[in-house]
């Protein structure tokens, strides 16, 4: 799994600035709740706090006209923590209108190797990519790319009004072979450039078991190749399906390092979820190279952590840096950041003092902190910088909490030090309490997963 030691208490006094890249990836929430329902609690290290918590839709304030995006900030007490205060960042993306977006070039990549024989597998892909044609326009275009032993074009570009040539491509796979992973990306993306004009969006949509073992099977070396490929401006998201082998770090390092997202998909109910409910945010991107910087006002907050967002880490000097690659939002997705940030003068403060450091000089400003958001427009190559000052006072929702509670769901799953005695009869009321509208049922699938959490715990 691709994963990092969970985020330290920060001194705000020695270091104000915390910089990440956003993340819209849900694998880690749909790998969690296979392992639960499996029996078996879920590897720590698959754990990944800021996937779950944007797993789930929130009714954050949608961006006013010619606004990209709407951040909204809301400060509660921590659930876990009487002195402390959970600052979460809502950024809710603009969501155009739907007839009017560009065309669609998608590319599938299917992974037809020996390894994806299996009924939550192969089959399931097929269904799960035939659940989202109906989604397609007119002016769209598909084209299939399967690679096992060796890679090949299964069916030449092709609009996506002829259902049934499209549908018979897909029903005609077989698995078998060894995982020609790295070739059958070089096609994909060659089949994507044949098919791009400007103004249109060019995607290769990978599925695959993650099981690459011919040609370059290195999360690193990966990452150089996707790089280079990421130039062209054609996108790159990527399914999960079984498990077993499933190589969560080399889906990562594909989704993370070209302009994409990754997905978990362990049942078709999942696959509805990202192909047909959320396609518009998953396949038309609304901003690329998307980053967060907060500034913490050490006169307010004396420590800070970030909740999640390990592996998204950047350093702070590649804020301005637009070479610096970051992760890539769809239309009207919203992306979710939570601090847990302690007052000065707080008991629950857990650094000492430093013997020959300043202390920081009070001021009257009632800033806790102030939030840069800065992107890039699709095919621009120059950033936008949005800023808001972080206060107190937005009133606390069912949606801020709810996310709250998920990350609180995390963080015992995970064996987090900064929970004291709140556990999972807490972490489960709290979700009850603010489930609010819920009409697909994924907050109440939450508690019961985290019920079965606490069962296989024993606590």
């Amino acid at each position: 799994f691709a994963n990092a030691s969970a985020n330290p208490v920060h001194v705000t006094a020695v270091e104000p600035v915390s910089t990440f890249s956003i993340d819209v990836d849900t694998a880690s929430y749909a790998t969690i709740r296979s392992s639960l329902n499996a029996g078996v609690l879920p590897d720590p290290a698959s754990v990944r706090i800021e996937e779950m918590i944007n797993y789930f839709p929130y009714d954050y304030p949608k961006p006013e006209a010619g606004q990209v995006f709407r951040p909204t900030i809301t400060v509660m007490p921590t659930p876990w923590n009487p002195d402390t205060r959970l600052v979460n960042i809502a950024i809710q993306g603009a969501v155009p209108q739907v007839e009017n977006r560009p065309p669609l070039n998608l590319v599938f990549l299917i992974d037809t190797s020996g390894s994806m024989d299996e009924p939550n597998k192969l089959p399931l892909l097929k269904q799960s990519l035939a659940l989202m044609l109906d989604q397609l326009h007119d002016t769209d275009q598909v084209a299939i790319v399967a690679y096992a032993g060796s890679a090949g074009q299964v069916l030449p570009p092709t609009k996506a009004t002829d259902r049934a040539a499209i549908l018979a491509a897909l029903n005609n796979l077989a698995a078998g072979g060894s995982t020609a992973g790295a070739e059958g990306l070089a096609l994909a993306y060659q089949t994507a450039e044949t098919m791009a004009a400007p103004g249109e969006v060019s995607r290769v949509l990978l599925a695959t078991d993650g099981d690459f073992n011919v040609g370059i099977d290195d999360p690193d070396a990966l990452k150089t190749f996707i790089a280079a490929k990421r130039e062209t401006g054609i996108y790159l998201s990527v399914l999960g399906f079984g498990r077993g082998n499933l190589d969560d770090a080399t889906m990562q390092a594909l989704a993370q390092n070209g302009n994409g997202t990754a997905s978990y998909i362990d049942t078709l109910n999942e696959a509805r979820k990202v192909l047909v409910d959320q396609l518009t945010g998953a396949l038309y991107p609304i901003a690329d190279n998307v980053k967060i910087q907060v500034e913490w006002n050490p006169a307010q907050v004396a420590e800070y952590r970030l909740i999640g967002y390990e592996t998204r880490a950047l350093r702070r000097e590649d804020f301005n840096n637009d070479k610096v690659d970051a992760g890539d939002i769809g239309a009207g997705t919203a992306v979710t950041a939570i601090y847990e940030i302690t007052a000065p003068g707080s008991p629950a403060i857990l650094n000492d003092p430093l013997r020959y450091g300043k202390a920081p000089v009070a001021g009257d400003s009632p800033e806790l902190g102030y939030l840069r958001l800065r992107s890039v427009a699709p095919g621009a190559t120059d950033s936008t910088l949005q800023e808001t000052p972080i206060l107190p006072g937005m009133p606390v929702t069912n949606d801020t909490r709810f996310a709250a509670a998920i990350a609180g769901f995390g963080q015992l799953l995970t064996g987090a030090d900064y929970l004291g005695n709140w556990g999972w009869d807490q972490a489960i009321d709290l979700a009850l309490s603010a489930r609010g509208s819920d009409d697909f049922g994924y907050r109440i699938e939450a508690v019961n997963l985290m019920r079965t959490a606490k069962a296989l715990s024993g606590h």
